[in-house]
């Protein structure tokens, strides 16, 4: 997984219509900053579950920054 399909999906999560154009500039953006609450999160979190066959944590959906939720899930993958 990459900053790419993160993002994808938690835009998908959240309703939003349109990827960042650089993704990788956001990695280490607080979600709340970025407007992600954590319902968004959550439901990212299910996504992500679903699209890679992982079970993750209740740690992934309470990370702060797209960097360290891309660490939490390769770390259970």
């Amino acid at each position: 997984m990459n900053p790419d399909d993160l993002f994808r999906i938690l835009n998908q999560a959240a309703g939003a219509e349109a990827t960042p154009a650089n993704p990788a500039d956001l990695m280490d953006v607080n979600f709340s900053d970025l407007g992600y609450d954590s319902l968004a999160l959550l439901e990212a979190v299910g996504a992500i579950e679903r699209e890679y066959q992982l079970s993750l944590p209740d740690s992934v959906a309470a990370a702060p920054t797209p960097r360290e939720m891309l660490s939490l899930v390769a770390a259970a993958g």
